[in-house]
């Protein structure tokens, strides 16, 4: 009985970190894409139904909160031009999954031609639609 208990939560175990694993690797290929310019290959882990918003955090004229379409979205990640750098550094992952949802709690820094632009964090919801996450909500919080 008790090799059954230690096998059962062994393989419990495996089973939860892969599907960390499969979500990490969503959003990582994201910010591939995203990275690279290439709206195709982030649409290919996102919902056709993506909600996007974003919190802007400035202690002079307050919090706004800002929605975007997907469609302008992913034009302006297009339309980047070739002359610009830019990276997004995700600091860490913090994943939490029940069932077919998930949600990722990723702090990140974002900079442009080398310079730290801004930081705050990412907040993804993932819903698993056959076999595949697609990111259904994105959240993210900006501060200079």
């Amino acid at each position: 009985m008790r090799v059954f208990l230690v096998l059962f939560f062994m393989f419990l175990g495996f089973y939860c970190n892969a599907q960390k694993q499969e979500v990490q690797k969503c959003i990582e290929t994201f910010f591939e894409g995203f990275h690279q310019k290439d709206s195709i290959k982030m649409k290919l882990v996102c919902s056709d139904k993506i909600i996007l918003q974003s919190i802007s955090e400035n202690p002079l004229k307050g919090n706004k909160l800002s929605d975007e379409t997907a469609k302008e979205f992913y034009k302006s990640i297009a339309s980047i031009p070739a002359s610009m750098k830019f990276q997004e550094k995700i600091l860490s992952y913090n994943i939490q999954i029940d069932g077919s949802m998930a949600h990722v709690w990723a702090p990140y820094e974002f900079y442009l031609n080398d310079k730290l632009s801004h930081a705050g964090v990412n907040t993804f919801t993932l819903f698993k639609e056959k076999d595949s996450w697609k990111i259904i909500y994105l959240i993210d919080t900006r501060r200079k």
